[in-house]
């Protein structure tokens, strides 16, 4: 009896469920505001404290998320559209499936190319 008190004492906070519609936002694309981007925060919609940022953006045409140094391993994964990613000069082209795992310390971006919108999630963790 005493370790299911233990149990109850020690459960996790209930879970959150976000419909990514109420985080949708459309504005610049952050480091530099290259060109316009639709952003869905879901993470943002998660009572703090939470560990990680979970986040969908989509690069319109011609719309880059800028070169900037990042202090935690990230995440890019693709769901659609063409893009080309940078890290510490290093650049390869990203489509459908693929993931960029970008690491602590790298001067990292990514950039549409093509002629669809390079819809991703962009997922780290919580300073």
């Amino acid at each position: 009896m005493i370790g299911w008190a233990v149990l109850l004492l020690s459960a996790a906070p209930a879970m959150v469920v976000i419909d990514e519609a109420a985080t949708r936002r459309d504005e610049p694309p952050p480091h530099g505001a290259i060109g316009m981007s639709t952003a869905f925060r879901i993470s943002d919609a998660v009572p703090q404290p939470r560990a990680m940022e979970f986040r969908r953006r989509i690069l319109h045409r011609g719309a880059a998320i800028g070169e900037h140094r990042i202090d935690h391993d990230e995440v890019y994964y693709v769901l659609g559209g063409t893009g080309e990613v940078v890290s510490d000069g290093k650049r390869a082209v990203l489509t459908k499936g693929m993931t960029a795992y970008l690491y602590k310390g790298a001067v990292v971006g990514i950039r549409q190319l093509g002629k669809q919108p390079l819809s991703l999630i962009i997922a780290y963790p919580n300073p």
